[in-house]
């Protein structure tokens, strides 16, 4: 790469502590156990099976002869698979060898293996590397800015529910200031294997630690990239240390007294941006109150439009593993893109499955196949494979 570093999307963690040790051995005899109980499989579809196939033939019969990409459980993946009843995990398995190897296959079918709804592009905070630092993202006049209404909010949820089953509620902005966002939450209870949350735990009052933990939720991922002042308010630009960690303190109290068996995980994550952060302060301080400690990769998308062209032409898997709508209905294929140059079209115009099928989306997936990364601002200089 002429400019920087590949961003590898789909493994971006640089640094993760684990509080809970679960172990792959314990998982693979989860899995092998489960793997010719045809009861648990019957409700799935002839496709859902046989990728259920496909994925214990990977795990357990590795050293095949065709030279694909093969299905494994990273640490990441055996946390998650300790937090499903044996009734859900074959369903979870399915999804998950969707989202991580029809990237690298190139395999569609009729809906994303991802979906990130944005209940609002508004944040509080300025963090030095977003690109809500970007003033003609974030000033009012040029019409990024809004909520989601809750109508259409149930409106995507109502056609993600039984074909998506990784969902993130986030993406642009911070989800915690929608104003419909416990009645968002409050929607999506029961309805999906794996729902994320990432917020910066600013307005993390104690009737939305409520609705979070009553939703369904799976993963809560608080966004903090260091563990002292200044150096925090000097990357999350007006934010406070003291309140968030009062915040996620009370999350963590409300969580262990008043719902003890909801099977969760927390996570702490920051963006790995300057040589001062260092995860060990990090474990020391927020590991007592979530389940993982993180850094994810850092990617500077806070200036993509105006990077010089790299010489990148491997395909972004996230043509292949995600689909964003923002609040106002636009379809996205990265956030990366967070003007919206590439998009879709509008989940008020056309349906989840035909959006992500659509003749433009194909086109996009084409020049990146083909090598042509370099004919779509902003993927001629975005570092995302």
């Amino acid at each position: 790469m002429k400019n920087r570093p590949v961003y590898e999307k789909h493994n971006s963690f640089v640094e993760i502590k684990h509080q809970h040790k679960d172990t792959l051995d314990l998982a693979m005899k989860r899995v092998a156990s489960l793997r010719d109980k045809d009861d648990l499989t019957k409700e799935m579809s002839k496709a859902h099976r046989l990728i259920f196939k496909q994925a214990c033939m990977d795990l357990f019969d590795p050293d095949q002869e065709d030279k694909q990409p093969r299905f494994s459980l990273s640490p990441n993946v055996v946390e998650e698979i300790a937090t499903y009843p044996d009734s859900d995990l074959p369903r979870y398995l399915v999804h998950r060898y969707r989202y991580e190897i029809y990237p690298q296959k190139k395999i569609l079918d009729e809906y994303p293996p991802y979906l990130q709804i944005e209940p609002t592009s508004i944040c509080n905070f300025r963090c030095v590397f977003c690109f809500e630092t970007d003033p003609t993202f974030t000033q009012k006049s040029a019409g990024y800015m809004g909520q989601m209404t809750i109508d259409l909010f149930k409106h995507i949820i109502d056609q993600a529910v039984g074909n998506v089953e990784f969902i993130s509620l986030a993406s642009r902005g911070e989800p915690l200031i929608c104003n419909d966002i416990v009645s968002m939450l409050e929607y999506t209870r029961g309805k999906f294997l794996n729902l994320k949350i990432n917020t910066n735990a600013s307005l993390l009052d104690e009737a939305k630690c409520h609705a979070i933990l009553s939703s369904g939720i799976k993963t809560i991922v608080f966004s903090a990239d260091a563990s002292e002042e200044p150096l925090y308010s000097k990357l999350r630009v007006n934010g406070d240390l003291s309140v968030v960690m009062d915040n996620i303190e009370r999350f963590q109290k409300i969580r262990q007294t008043q719902y003890p068996d909801l099977s969760v995980i927390t996570r702490v994550s920051g963006v790995k941006f300057s040589d001062e952060q260092d995860i060990d302060s990090m474990q020391s301080v927020w590991g007592s109150l979530v389940d993982q400690v993180a850094f994810v990769q850092y990617n500077p998308w806070e200036n993509v439009y105006s990077q010089p062209a790299n010489d990148l032409v491997e395909p972004c898997s996230d043509l292949w593993r995600r689909m964003f709508v923002w609040w106002d209905g636009k379809a996205n294929p990265c956030d990366v893109d967070y003007k919206s140059t590439l998009s879709q079209g509008s989940i008020k115009e056309l349906r989840l499955s035909e959006l992500w099928r659509s003749s433009s989306y194909e086109a996009l997936r084409r020049d990146h196949i083909n090598s042509k990364r370099d004919s779509r601002n902003p993927c001629t200089g975005c570092a995302v494979i």
